[in-house]
């Protein structure tokens, strides 16, 4: 699957290649950038009706009724896994949101799992606590396969395996239990499998749904849970923070590989560390300092990185002023006396805590603030804890947005995670490398883009969020374009299929509903005079000229197999981020068996 790179990276580098997210607010991760770009708050405040829990516990006057909602906890889209709805009923809505989001971060990276010819690793963190609250457990020893079918479905265990046997892959399974820390260790585990060649490429990532959902929270207080529902990380008046969920994935491989694949590298991983405090002097569950500073440093040295050199530490930030001050304690001693300053921020105050999937807000964050080379401000940050003595530290709060300049001249950022029961973790996350100079796009030639998807409906949505995606990303190239989407993407009945020589050609191809045939997949008839080559993958043209691209868009949308791969020798084109499948999710739900 790979070729020799032309230049050889640090072997224990791995590249983030593809991403997903949903988070309160953000149904997609480029829609979470704006949020944050923005300043915009995702903590709803609810009202008393929309609420479902005990009666007495609503009208405490320690209620708090705010939570980051997460709008789609309910909801799957089985169809495009060939699921069932008594399956998809059966599963719990962490294992559903981790196996359309592992879905997204595939295709985001430009793969189609139906040609991938690897081992794939799928790590994942989830709440075990969902499971029961959402339903009791199937009895799985006294009754038919049905009904171990469905305990599978259920199982917090299986929710990685769930995910590689209905996306057709095989690979490592790794389901994690290290509570808010979950996704960090995920993360962790993804990258020495992939740097042992255990794995080719890796998903990781969590899921956390709060169930009953929506829901507040009872305010004590010294306790992580804010008074008023809003949190404000490394603020005096901060009283902690609300309670939301999501869902994180991140697509990883070696950035040697990935580089000689050519693969879009929106970050790449220099080093992770784990660790958990044991016994000490701190309470149970809180941060120790000194075990969070060697966390901190092991991931440094791991990645062969000063820390002169990391300019943006996204903090676990509670907003809690004890807590507060015990991270950036610890930090301070990892990163020593130094004259570079750090930005430091939290997410916390956009989407609240996520459980599991918290360190992965965060690490999208500082994944996409890598991409664009922009610091968002921490929001809800007014007045600066005077006991968390920044000017005697490194770090310098990222009071509002700014452009990433770092003094180290290249950017870096630390992501810090910390969990209940003394679970320490840290990622260090590095700017994607500069791609190679590439020769200029050969103008008017005719190239062939195709979309395909179960239904008339999702092939529309398909094209109108394409043509969007295209008019707003006037920076992608049209070979990028259509390799990524020939390649890229799971092929499904209904099918659209255009030949173009320009971006401009494509847009208004996606526009004009009567240039793109789509049709079922009834063979076309097959005849040894047709004009194609044949492989043992399907048909290609036998030649590449604008006639024979269009018999073979005419041949494809009938449904023949066209041999892509083939059609695409000898070309240096890149995987670039594209929409990814538009799923029609329905809502599913069960309480009892």
């Amino acid at each position: 699957m790979t070729d020799s790179p032309q230049q050889e990276y640090d072997p224990g580098d791995v590249a983030v290649i593809g991403m997903s997210l949903r988070a309160p607010g953000a149904r997609t991760k480029e829609q979470f950038w704006d949020n944050l770009v923005h300043g915009r708050e995702s903590i709803s405040f609810l009202a008393k009706d929309d609420i479902h829990v005990d009666e007495t516990l609503i009208h405490s006057p320690f209620y708090v009724r705010a939570c980051g909602v997460l709008d789609t906890y309910d909801k799957f889209d089985p169809s495009v896994f060939g699921i069932s709805d008594r399956m998809a009923a059966a599963m719990t809505p962490e294992n559903r949101l981790f196996l359309e989001s592992a879905w997204e971060s595939l295709e985001d990276g430009g793969y189609d799992p139906d040609r991938l010819v690897a081992e794939i690793g799928m790590y994942g963190a989830n709440n075990p606590q969902t499971a029961a609250l959402y339903s009791s457990p199937p009895d799985r020893v006294s009754v038919g396969p049905e009904a171990i079918e469905a305990s599978l479905a259920w199982s917090p265990d299986t929710m990685t395996s769930n995910a590689l046997y209905y996306m057709g892959l095989t690979g490592e399974a790794v389901t994690v239990a290290a509570v808010c820390a979950g996704f960090h260790y995920a993360v962790h585990l993804a990258c020495q499998s992939l740097l042992l060649g255990q794995t080719d490429m890796a998903i990781a990532g969590g899921a956390m749904v709060r169930l009953p959902h929506p829901r507040g929270h009872l305010w004590e207080e010294n306790r992580i849970l804010s008074k008023d529902g809003h949190c404000r990380p490394f603020d005096a008046n901060g009283t902690g923070t609300a309670l939301s969920s999501g869902v994180v994935t991140v697509l990883l491989k070696p950035l040697n590989h990935a580089v000689a694949d050519r693969d879009h590298v929106y970050a790449v991983v220099k080093g992770s560390a784990v660790n958990n405090n044991g016994v000490s002097a701190m309470a149970y569950g809180l941060a120790q300092p000194e075990r969070l500073s060697a966390c901190i440093a092991s991931a440094m040295e791991v990645g062969g990185v000063a820390p002169d050199t990391v300019s943006m530490y996204e903090a676990n930030g509670l907003g809690l002023p004890v807590t507060d001050e015990l991270e950036v304690h610890a930090a301070t001693m990892a990163f020593g006396k130094q004259t570079a300053t750090t930005s430091i921020g939290g997410v916390k105050g956009n989407v609240g805590h996520g459980g599991v999937v918290s360190g992965g807000f965060g690490a999208i964050k500082a994944a996409l603030a890598l991409y664009h080379r922009k610091l968002p401000a921490t929001i809800n940050l007014t007045e600066v804890n005077p006991d968390l003595d920044f000017p005697g530290t490194p770090f310098v709060p990222q009071l509002e947005g700014a452009d990433w300049e770092p003094e180290a001249g290249i950017r870096r950022a630390g992501i810090t995670s910390i969990g209940g029961g003394g679970y320490n973790a840290h990622l260090l996350l590095e700017e994607a490398p500069t791609p190679a100079r590439r020769a200029p796009e050969v103008e008017g030639r005719p190239r062939l883009a195709t979309l395909s998807a179960l239904d008339d409906d999702a092939l529309a949505r398909q094209r109108t969020r394409l043509r969007e995606w295209l008019e707003a990303n006037p920076g992608l190239r049209l070979d990028d374009v259509c390799f990524s989407l020939n390649l890229g993407r799971k092929v499904m009945p209904r099918r659209w299929a255009a030949v173009v020589r320009s971006r401009a050609e494509l847009i208004a191809a996606l526009a004009d509903d009567a240039r793109g045939p789509a049709t079922t997949t009834a063979a076309a008839p097959r005849t040894d005079s047709d004009g194609f080559s044949r492989t043992d993958h399907g048909i290609v043209p036998s030649g590449r000229d604008e006639r024979a691209l269009s018999e073979l868009a005419a041949a494809w949308v009938t449904g023949r197999q066209v041999d892509f791969a083939a059609l695409h020798v000898g070309e240096a084109s890149h995987r670039v981020p594209l929409p990814t499948y538009p799923f029609r999710p329905r809502r599913f739900w069960r309480t009892d068996w």
